[in-house]
């Protein structure tokens, strides 16, 4: 007689499919055009696929070895030395992972122990969290408050205690377009310097930033990246998610803790693809540098075309996100009504409220034109109707 198989009591029971999986679910349901999750319509370069061919062809497909293939690791030391002024070491502070979202989870649960406090800033992205409780800590937030979404330092520093650990912070930020300038790094490193607290700075958008300056990077603060890990995606360098190659810069100590974790997790990622990305960084660097009008070409065609809408754009400083105010034209709260923009409309998009743990009582969606120009304004006709 067949037994019942017993449910484990879960680690994370608050958690289901994420909305990103849901609305793209739904997009593909309702034949939406599908602004919600953040990937291209269209391909990366040619000239990295052609490396991917190569590789293979050439018979490089075993195993990498756990840091990253050497040429990638020289390679991401010098672009980081080019944008930032600091080479770190290829061997010892380089490690190249399964995409960001691996590099997140191994240095969370490297540095994180039971009890400790972690801080990061409300809209936050969706994997931090889960990966500070499965680790023991303790998530604190600090809300940022639309349209400018600034951090108030003030209430940082009073949010600090004793057993704050770790501050998780994400520039270019998504879901709210905005960007860390010097100064705010500047001024987490005046709040956190007596104590030992280590900094997880996500850049993965660090090439489609617009601010006139630039991208503000951890790595470009002297004292800072001495406690910290900055993490960096190629997916969305080169428009190549699907790749899940991503990366971390951190001194070598902290970078061994993390390769500790690394190690167990994936152990090693994809060799061709790491040769292929390899090459594109030594052979084409225009490609990163000429991201910022790529996408700000594109994001102009959007608002453009978004102009004689009801909705209200907001400011894109950064990422290939932009957030509008729907408060003209429903008084929905944002989740039910991105269902109803893509079951009715045809376009899917995601509500902020997702991304904060608090209630979040603004009507605001995030929409990805990380897209071809006429399905951007093929959706911008869709909503210009509202």
């Amino acid at each position: 007689m067949s037994q019942t198989p017993r449910v484990p009591e879960s680690k994370l029971p608050a958690l289901g499919t994420t909305i990103f999986t849901q609305m793209s679910a739904l997009a593909q349901q309702h034949n939406a055009i599908n602004l919600s999750q953040g990937f291209p319509d269209f391909d990366g370069p040619d000239y990295l696929k052609a490396r991917l061919a190569h590789h293979v062809s050439q018979g490089a497909n075993q195993y990498a070895p756990m840091t990253g293939v050497q040429p990638l690791r020289d390679a991401i030391a010098a672009k980081t030395a080019e944008l930032y002024g600091y080479q770190p070491d290829s061997n010892s502070e380089v490690t190249v992972t399964s995409g960001a979202t691996e590099a997140l989870y191994a240095a969370i649960t490297a540095l994180v122990r039971p009890g400790d406090e972690v801080i990061c800033f409300d809209p936050s992205y969706d994997s931090y969290a889960p990966a500070v409780t499965l680790a023991g800590g303790v998530m604190k937030r600090i809300a940022l408050q639309p349209p400018a979404f600034r951090v108030d330092w003030q209430a940082f520093s009073a949010l600090l205690s004793p057993r704050t650990r770790l501050v998780i912070l994400n520039t270019p930020h998504n879901p709210s377009a905005t960007v860390w300038q010097k100064s705010d790094f500047e001024s987490l490193w005046q709040a956190v310097k007596a104590q030992e607290i280590y900094v997880l700075s996500d850049e993965v958008y660090e090439h489609i930033c617009f601010d006139p300056n630039g991208h503000a990077s951890v790595l470009a603060h002297a004292e800072l990246r001495e406690r910290a890990i900055a993490v960096s995606s190629f997916g969305k360098t080169f428009h190549m998610t699907g790749w899940k190659v991503g990366y971390c810069v951190a001194p070598a100590a902290l970078t061994a803790e993390v390769r500790k974790v690394h190690q167990y997790l994936t152990f090693s990622v994809n060799t061709p693809a790491q040769l292929a990305i390899a090459d594109m960084l030594t052979a084409e660097p225009e490609h990163y540098r000429e991201l910022p009008d790529f996408y700000r070409a594109r994001r102009d065609v959007f608002v453009q075309a978004l102009a004689k809408s009801r909705l209200e754009v907001l400011p894109c400083e950064g990422t290939y996100f932009l957030l509008a105010d729907y408060s003209a034209v429903s008084d929905l709260n944002d989740v039910e009504f991105c269902q109803w923009l893509t079951k009715e409309v045809g376009v899917a998009a995601i509500p902020l409220s997702v991304f904060c743990a608090d209630a979040f009582p603004h009507k605001l969606i995030r929409l990805c034109f990380a897209k071809q120009e006429a399905t951007l304004i093929a959706a911008a006709e869709r909503l210009c109707q509202l």
